[in-house]
């Protein structure tokens, strides 16, 4: 296993770098060592992962070997059928159908030579499930849970999970565990599952000082990680590259490291995958609407310079689609520490039943159970002199106790430092709750009796909810006769307020099929890629479906890795012999 310190000696050429340490990179780095290349990965921050270790680590990639094993009837034809319909014009047909070729090669590439190892969930439905070509299962695909104790003492290089999607301080759960610990008082199974997780967790705390059961994103860099130390790959972190020289024989970059400033080459290429623009203060503004989300959940290092020094030879942004970036409602909360918790709402709460969101005038404006991206554009759309942002998610003491609300979890204990700090608002009135949180105690009455009327009868005559597959699945399947509706009359009654929150760039660096970055003309820049949210997403700024971020980004990850490295190949052969 090679060390990530084997880049501190005096070592200056490499045959591809690449610059970025969430999937995207990690990913692209591993299919170029795979096929030989000496590669180097640099990583801005102290921990490798990015925003993919912090996420449900969700990876949408039709028609993998994984979709057959699940029983899902998929093919090809139907998928690009569900993406064009889906992305339109929004973005090139040409590079869809390039991530549909590569994605299925990129899983059994990693599969067969990696202990990247996925599996897919029989029933987790595509987000647009009303289109043409959608599936309710197969094509988004998990990393197996890890042990990282196989990473030893680099374990410390991974980015740890959002505490607040942690418990007893830090054990890593999925949905398999959640259902085992919300049913250890009833199920000796699901009792022997839950003692064996914080026994474990319990071991790894005194053995790591971190728990080392890898789920969901951390799972998935994870064993990347675990693939860039078999693989020999080199690693800076904490190293920062402030320019890059695009040659035809070679391309370079400047990075400060360790104290020092050095010029490294790759005879083959550089790969850009820093995460997008989401931290760049001057991309925000000019790309995102206002009021511009004031905090994000993604990761401290993709503050986006890297576009900047790309812009300047010749590299150019992709039209903005739909969206600008893909979006999730946060909800937030300082810590002891000081720093700000900031907690997506993807859809452990939204739409479940009792659960319901309104604006400043007491009424809905959305459909609860739509995707996080598509509630956000509905907050944007709706605001009128901050009407709907923030938004109010609002639920009595029975949708509380069975379903939480953002950081406060199921059962209905331990409120008072949520109330203590303002996080979570009560009253024992719909009209106290309407003053405490300073909107229209008439429309929040009239709201919530509408609701309780649409409870009875299962059929949400504003908005449709719980109408699709989809939108039915993120419901309770207990309850009828609509899984995403019930009614909200048991006092107290409980609020916390939801904002815009970023989870990804849309807009990005154009590329071609082989997602080499081009410029103003469409011709490619010699030795430069993209992959990522650093690439223009595919999407065209629309989100149909789980995972569409991580699922381009290790497609792409493959073009670029396999496309470099054979590059470095070619330049390798004509070099003179002595």
């Amino acid at each position: 296993m090679s060390s990530p310190d084997s880049a501190r000696p005096e070592k200056s050429e490499w045959d591809v770098i690449v610059l970025g340490g969430g999937a995207a990179g990690m990913a692209a780095a591993v299919f170029a060592a795979l096929e030989g290349a000496r590669t180097l990965l640099i990583e801005r921050s102290e921990y490798l992962g990015g925003t993919s270790a912090l996420s449900a680590g969700t990876v949408w990639i039709p028609n993998t070997r994984h979709a057959a094993e699940v029983g899902a009837e998929d093919s090809p034809e139907r998928a690009a059928a569900f993406l064009d319909a889906a992305v339109g014009n929004r973005a090139p047909k040409a590079m869809r159908d390039a991530f549909l070729r590569a994605g299925p090669e990129a899983v059994r590439c990693l599969e067969e030579r990696t202990d990247v190892r996925f599996r897919a969930r029989p029933f987790h439905p595509d987000y647009l499930y009303e289109l043409e070509g959608s599936v309710a299962g197969g094509r988004a695909l998990e990393a197996l849970p890890f042990d990282g104790a196989a990473l030893g003492r680099f374990l410390h290089l991974l980015r740890p999970p959002i505490p607040e999607f942690t418990v007893l301080g830090g054990m890593m759960v999925d949905r398999d565990d959640i259902g085992h610990l919300l049913k250890m008082s009833s199920s000796l199974r699901s009792l022997a599952h839950g003692v064996r997780l914080i026994a474990g967790y319990a071991a790894d705390r005194l053995r790591f000082g971190r728990g080392a059961r890898l789920v969901m994103g951390n799972a998935l860099t994870g064993r990347l990680l675990k693939a860039l130390l078999d693989l020999g790959v080199d690693v800076m972190t904490e190293a920062e590259v402030t320019d890059i020289s695009a040659a035809p024989d070679a391309t370079g970059v400047t990075v400060k490291f360790d104290g020092r400033v050095r010029d490294l080459r790759a005879r083959g290429g550089v790969i850009l995958a820093s995460g997008g623009f989401a931290r760049h203060p001057q991309r925000r503004l000019e790309m995102l609407p206002s009021p511009q989300p004031e905090f994000s959940p993604a990761a401290p290092g993709n503050t986006g310079a890297l576009h900047d020094v790309a812009l300047g030879l010749g590299a150019r942004y992709g039209e903005a689609g739909d969206q600008p970036v893909f979006w999730a409602p946060v909800s937030r909360r300082r810590r002891k520490d000081g720093s700000m918790a900031v907690f997506p709402h993807f859809v452990l709460d939204r739409s479940k039943p009792g659960i319901l969101s309104v604006g400043r005038d007491g009424r809905r404006f959305v459909n609860e159970s739509r995707s996080y991206h598509e509630f956000v554009a509905a907050m944007y759309a709706a605001n009128r002199d901050g009407s709907t942002i923030p938004a109010y998610e609002i639920t009595d003491a029975e949708g509380l106790r069975k379903y939480g609300l953002g950081m406060v979890r199921p059962g209905g204990r331990g409120l008072a430092p949520f109330l203590a700090d303002g996080y979570l608002v009560r009253a024992d009135s719909l009209a106290e709750l309407a003053a405490k949180l300073g909107i229209d105690a008439r429309g929040l009455a009239g709201t919530v009796a509408r609701m309780n009327d649409f409870a009875e009868t299962g059929v949400d005559l504003d908005f449709g909810r719980g109408s699709t597959v989809y939108e039915r699945a993120n419901g309770d399947p207990s309850h009828g006769p609509n899984p995403t509706l019930g009614p909200v009359r048991k006092p107290p009654f409980y609020a916390i307020r939801l904002w815009p929150g970023d989870i990804g760039s849309a807009v990005g660096l154009l590329t071609d099929t082989e997602v080499r970055l081009v410029d103003a003309e469409g011709a490619p820049i010699a030795g430069l890629y993209a992959c990522g949210n650093d690439m223009h997403s595919v999407m065209g700024g629309v989100y149909p479906a789980p995972g569409i971020n991580l699922g381009p980004a290790i497609a792409f990850a493959y073009v670029a890795g396999r496309h470099a490295a054979a590059r470095a190949l070619e330049a390798s052969d004509q070099r003179p012999t002595a």
